[in-house]
């Protein structure tokens, strides 16, 4: 009896093993910043290790110093990523098996606005909410709580006002808030000229289930961040049939 059991509790013991390693392993090669992290501290550790070996005295003291400080300042490095990841590990459990949909009017309100802040070349970031609650994204950004009109959507992203650099997130037919700020995505296929705003897009589309529309400043080009997927959309109809297929 005794026996048995040790061998189960080896198995599971190896089985546990395996899904840390897995886990661990899966993270690190999430992208290659965290890989790039990883392997310049692992250099360190063999550099510390074989100068022990080779008596070399002054790097082994130097190296003595900073060796407990190494861990700590991996996690600090690699803590933006480990959020993340936990925030896409979240995604699916943080699921509302209902959430509210913007009428008609709130999508032409929003298309309008959108329309006309692409041929002034004002710069946007609007995210309509799914499925995955935005409200730890709204509790750090400033309340608006106001039905949704083409007008005040205009004047929030106005030049040189407070909120036009934050993002707006939409619940139903609420604006829900202004000058919200997500964490940028570190996705290495995206256009390199693409900004801040684009990547705070994307990066919102990655960990959660809304639909982000970027207005470029530069250029006035209309983008769209949905599933971590980044597609132009320039003309009304293009985002309008987006629209069409997410809020329903």
């Amino acid at each position: 009896m005794l026996f048995d059991r040790s061998i189960w509790l080896i198995i599971l013991e190896i089985y546990l093993l395996f899904i840390i390693l897995y886990f661990l392993i899966k993270f690190l090669f999430s992208s290659k910043r965290v890989l790039g992290i990883s392997l310049v501290f692992v250099l360190f550790i063999i550099i510390w290790y074989f100068s022990g070996i080779l008596d070399l005295v002054i790097l082994k003291s130097l190296l003595d110093y900073i060796f407990p400080l190494l861990p700590v300042i991996y996690f600090i490095l690699i803590a933006p990523d480990i959020r993340r990841s936990l925030d896409i590990f979240l995604k699916a459990s943080d699921k509302q098996n209902e959430f509210m949909i913007g009428s008609v009017n709130t999508k032409n309100q929003i298309l309008d606005a959108v329309m006309f802040l692409s041929k002034e070349k004002i710069g946007a970031l609007i995210t309509i909410e799914k499925h995955n609650s935005l409200e730890q994204y709204a509790e750090r950004a400033v309340t608006i709580n106001s039905k949704v009109s083409k007008e005040l959507i205009i004047n929030i992203f106005a030049p040189r006002t407070p909120l036009h650099d934050g993002a707006l997130i939409i619940r139903g037919d609420q604006i829900l808030c202004a000058g919200a700020y997500y964490v940028l995505s570190d996705n290495e296929k995206v256009d390199n000229s693409m900004g801040s705003r684009h990547r705070a897009g994307l990066g919102i589309s990655e960990i959660t289930d809304s639909l982000t529309i970027i207005v470029s400043e530069e250029t006035g080009n209309i983008s769209i961040a949905v599933e971590g997927i980044l597609v132009k959309g320039n003309d009304r109809e293009k985002v309008q049939e987006y629209f069409n297929t997410f809020m329903k």
